[in-house]
């Protein structure tokens, strides 16, 4: 799964070089969100303090400058960028990077199919789901790792960035029990997070199985489709096709309802982790410690904390198809070798 990839010489360039291309791109990413964050500060306070500015032509003046002004450009790169010289750049890398992702994983699919065909093409046996596992598997293998393995980068990244911000801002927090604590929304976010990936563990127990056997029966149904289009007198018949599809159905119908289960818990929770922050900080904002803007600011950096801790949370039913696709990938290679030692 790996080692076709990034211990090979064939695929060193795209496997090493393309990896770094990236990395830079999504630290680039971080970054312009950092200015953001400080941006989101400024401007929701001048909206805030709009009724006190002297004239109307004063106030659109400020009010253009946070959204287009090009000073940050004319002054040197001193002072706060307006929406457009951060959103901009934003656009343009996230969308070259996602280009980029998608010919990343495109080639890790391709060395990926042509380590497992070689091997493959030696053994005589039939072996389960060979077809399914070269052409489905391997493309889903490598669009998840691709993805999840830049989300873990990006977290790291954005822990880095927005760790000290949040604990700086931690100061303003007046609720009771957080009052005083030094960094107390890193610890909150930290919390948060922890409890919410156990609790999901326990209501997702049984996916992984379940996404095991689903990708089996839909395996057994298309292998007999397959074998029907060239063959249709001995296979394709009503009876077999109906027995297993109930198969397919009955796996399918408990699938959906664990998954119910999952949705209810994961929905209640994101929809909390909204209104958290602005908990917190009301306080605050009402007792006149902290402005609008400094609010919005803290919700874009808990958010951003948050959400790089938990990570493995927003992303567990993906997880949950990776984890069945690398057993069913470890099961075909082991096959391969069963049947056929000398290939490995």
């Amino acid at each position: 799964m790996f080692k076709t990839f990034y211990c090979s010489r064939q695929w060193a360039l795209w496997a090493y070089g393309g990896g770094l291309f990236l990395l830079i791109s999504i630290w680039l990413q971080v970054s312009i969100t950092v200015y953001f964050n400080a941006w989101y500060a400024d401007f929701y306070n001048l909206l805030q303090q709009a009724d006190t500015i002297d004239s109307y032509a004063d106030g659109m003046a400020k009010f253009t400058r946070q959204l287009i002004g090009f000073e940050y450009l004319t002054n040197g790169f001193r002072g706060q960028p307006s929406f457009s010289l951060l959103a901009f750049p934003y656009i343009i890398v996230s969308s070259f990077s996602a280009w980029f992702s998608r010919l990343y994983v495109l080639r890790w699919r391709e060395a990926m199919t042509f380590g497992y065909v070689a091997k493959w093409r030696h053994v005589e046996q039939d072996i389960e789901g060979s077809s399914q596992r070269i052409q489905e598997d391997c493309a889903r293998f490598a669009v998840i790792v691709q993805s999840v393995g830049a989300q873990v980068v990006r977290a790291i990244m954005t822990l880095f960035a927005f760790t000290p911000i949040l604990w700086g801002l931690s100061e303003y927090v007046m609720v009771p029990f957080l009052a005083g604590v030094s960094g107390s929304l890193v610890w909150a976010s930290l919390l948060l997070s922890m409890g919410g990936l156990l609790i999901s563990w326990f209501v997702g127990i049984k996916l992984p199985g379940l996404e095991y056997n689903n990708q089996k029966v839909e395996a057994a149904f298309r292998k007999e489709l397959v074998y029907a289009e060239d063959d249709k007198k001995n296979y394709g018949a009503v009876t077999t096709i109906a027995e297993l599809f109930c198969g397919v159905r009955l796996n399918h119908q408990r699938l959906y309802l664990h998954y119910t289960y999952f949705d209810l818990w994961l929905s209640s929770y994101s929809q909390f982790m909204i209104i958290f922050p602005y908990l917190l900080m009301g306080p605050s904002l009402f007792s006149g410690v902290v402005m609008l803007g400094t609010l919005v600011q803290v919700a874009n950096a808990f958010d951003r904390v948050h959400g790089s801790f938990s990570l493995f949370l927003d992303n567990w039913v993906v997880i949950t198809e990776l984890r069945s696709i690398i057993k069913r990938l470890s099961e075909f290679q082991r096959n391969i070798g069963h049947y056929d030692s000398q290939v490995l």
